[in-house]
């Protein structure tokens, strides 16, 4: 009972188990693979040119103006430029919190009185300098808590604070690998709001004096500058960083002659003097970042993990799971919903954010899924293959390894009924057994040892030629070929095998020969036709049989070899499927016991080497033989045999001496002048 509970397949039930568990816990090893799912979704998406330029302070800078950190003055001579070039508004992402060594605060002050330039705060531990606060207003609820708080604010000297157009916070908010994938719109210090530096650009570009904030219950609903319009965040205050916006980067000496109008983000390239930013893209500048959070921005580009998504994530994976495990009762129906089913999330997803900027997970349902379905087909398969194990200890003493192995693949085969195929029967039966059974008295272990070893050794080519052993009858044997394995060619591999058995039990009177026993032989017959094969007998006691007219037919052939002289006999369908591969004589047209018409019979030859056209010879003296026979022409036909034997390797001598029998006894027979040649037999 234990056994067949753990091999059922809604134990599988326990993984998705498991695996539910491990979502709601949600870990940081599975946070952090959502996340670099959604990485993918954002970055996949095709480019799209912004019009924000950034301008860096690189190696070729640092050429031209020497040591860094340069005097400003030169800061100011570079934004200078740009506006020269139509630059539409400046975000200087340089933050200066101490005097110039050089003593150029006011040179570069009194150009930031003309042209409007943003600089950049940083949240930190303590502050440093005076921040300036820019006008907010908190609509709702207290923002305290529920945004991201710093300590202190580092602001730049007191006359370039004043001077700045606007300053924001530079600080980013990387996830729990390391990775920058959103950043605060406004951070909280002193009790007071402090705004990004990309929403602080967006408020001096819109000329507006103040930046709104939506507080609710779960936290930070929206952001809204007044002239531009509202910016969707999560609870933090946070915005998804859109990849797909792209700057346009120059270094500081090596500008285009007109920005028409563009903002600009200067910050510093050069090797050794800033360190990059990891991020969904990979590392980047800083400026870099903050052109694309400012891109994402001016695009409204409302990437956004809904406030359903963990809870519809959860409910749909269980859902799936037991579903996908309830139709596992039918296994490929099973396999094919599951394949839909997972090969369906992907898509969905990736639709989800193409046309809603929804960040849906797929790494979780998928994965759980795929170990569910493992999980379930893993316990069926060893159910399976358990029970297949236990058919093969239980039929494999009994029936043919080919049906065990049917039996195998297809259990449902253990059942009554038959199913109609065109098959070649080959029936055998020992010859001289009573002689040797007469050699051993009353030695019945030796006897049947020896018996056991005839068995043996004329199923071998069967097996080895994938034929089918439908029984022992004593000593003799049954068997087919078509079935249950198809064979194109089962009449000819059938008359291939008889003849093996034949040379088989050759070998096996060498073993007893050297005991001191008397040789046995073999006879065989074999006939090809429609036959009924499949699970036969009653109820309770049943096996793997054939039925019908062609299997008594070679057994009334196998019958006959002893009164034709050969070992050998195929019938006419069996012929017909081989006359082109194996030689083979006509022997007579016989209406064998219990049949009222007549059929040709043949004895299929070993063609020895060199043998071919002397067979051929032979063939045409032994046609022209039966054709006297026919013609009631006895004594030509007796002549003829004499004549024939030694022919074939002496393979027909038997024949022709039993032909001359019956040339002799049809010769005292009154027979019809419309005779046709068919003898009818009296005996099986």
């Amino acid at each position: 009972m234990i056994k067949r509970i753990l091999l059922s397949p809604w134990t599988a039930l326990l993984t998705l188990a498991v695996v539910v568990g491990l979502r709601v816990t949600d870990g940081s090893f599975v946070e952090s693979v959502r996340l670099r799912y959604f990485d993918q979704l954002i970055t996949s998406q095709p480019a799209r040119a912004s019009d924000i330029h950034t301008v860096n302070i690189d190696e070729a800078t640092l050429s031209k103006y020497g040591q860094y950190p340069f005097s400003r003055d030169i800061y100011a001579e570079i934004i200078q430029e740009l506006y020269r070039r139509n630059a539409g508004l400046v975000l200087f992402n340089v933050l200066m919190p101490e005097p110039d060594r050089f003593g150029q605060d006011a040179k570069l002050a009194r150009l930031m009185t003309q042209v409007p330039v943003v600089l950049p705060n940083a949240g930190d531990a303590r502050t440093k300098n005076t921040p300036r606060v820019p006008g907010s207003v908190v609509i709702g609820g207290d923002p305290a808590g529920v945004i991201v708080t710093y300590p202190g604010i580092i602001a730049n000297t007191a006359v370039l604070e004043s001077a700045a157009a606007g300053v924001g916070i530079i600080n980013t908010f990387p996830e729990i690998d390391g990775i920058v994938r959103r950043a605060p719109l406004i951070i909280a210090a002193d009790g007071k709001l402090y705004p990004s530096l990309a929403m602080e650009t967006l408020r001096v570009a819109a000329g507006d004096t103040t930046f709104q904030v939506k507080i609710n219950e779960n936290g930070v609903e929206k952001m809204r500058i007044p002239q531009f319009g509202p910016v969707a965040t999560d609870s933090l205050g946070r915005i998804w960083i859109d990849w797909s916006v792209t700057s346009q980067a120059h270094s500081a000496v090596d500008l285009p002659a007109d920005f028409k109008g563009s903002i600009i983000i200067v910050g510093v390239s050069a090797r050794g003097l800033v360190n990059p930013v990891a991020t969904a893209r990979g590392e980047v500048w800083p400026q870099d970042l903050q052109a694309a959070l400012l891109g994402t921005m001016i695009a409204q580009t409302n990437i956004e993990r809904p406030d359903w998504a963990d809870a519809g994530e959860i409910v749909a994976l269980a859902l799936l799971g037991i579903v996908s495990l309830f139709l596992t009762r039918w296994t490929y129906v099973g396999i094919g919903a599951g394949v839909v089913i997972i090969g369906s999330i992907v898509p969905l997803c990736g639709f989800a954010y193409s046309s809603s900027q929804w960040l849906v997970d797929a790494t979780v349902p998928i994965s759980g899924l795929v170990l569910v379905m493992l999980h379930a087909y893993g316990a069926k398969f060893m159910s399976e293959f358990l029970q297949k194990q236990q058919i093969k200890r239980q039929f494999g003493s009994y029936v043919n390894p080919t049906i065990v192995e049917r039996l195998q693949r297809n259990p449902e085969l253990i059942k009554l009924g038959g199913e109609r195929r065109e098959l070649s029967i080959v029936m055998t039966d020992l010859r001289g057994f009573t002689a040797l059974g007469e050699s051993f008295g009353n030695d019945v272990e030796g006897l049947t040892q020896i018996m056991n070893d005839y068995m043996t050794a004329l199923s071998v080519p069967v097996l080895e030629n994938d034929g089918t052993l439908i029984k022992f009858i004593g000593d003799a044997s049954l068997h087919v070929h078509g079935a249950p394995l198809d064979d194109p060619n089962h009449a000819y591999t059938a008359v291939v095998t008889a003849q093996q058995m034949i040379a088989a039990i050759e070998d096996f009177n060498v073993g007893l020969a050297a005991q001191g026993r008397p040789p046995v032989g073999m006879g065989a017959g074999v006939n090809t036709g429609e036959t009924l094969i499949g699970n036969i007998g009653a109820k309770t006691k049943f096996g793997y049989d054939v039925l019908g007219d062609s299997v008594s037919t070679a057994a009334r052939l196998e019958g006959q070899t002893k009164a034709y002289g050969v070992l050998l006999i195929i019938g006419p369908n069996t012929y017909e499927q081989v006359r082109d591969r194996i030689f083979a004589l006509e022997l007579d047209c016989i209406a064998v016991k219990g049949k009222t018409v007549g059929l040709q019979i043949y004895a299929p030859l070993i063609m020895y080497p060199g043998a071919h056209g002397d067979y051929e010879m032979g063939r045409l003296e032994h046609d022209a033989m039966l054709q006297c026979y026919r013609d009631q022409k006895f004594d030509d036909a007796i002549m003829m045999c004499n004549n024939l034997t030694g022919e074939f390797d002496g393979q027909m001598d038997g024949y022709y001496t039993a032909w001359r029998d019956r040339c002799r006894e049809m010769k005292l027979t009154k027979l019809s002048p419309n005779w046709d040649g068919t003898y009818v037999a009296t005996s099986k």
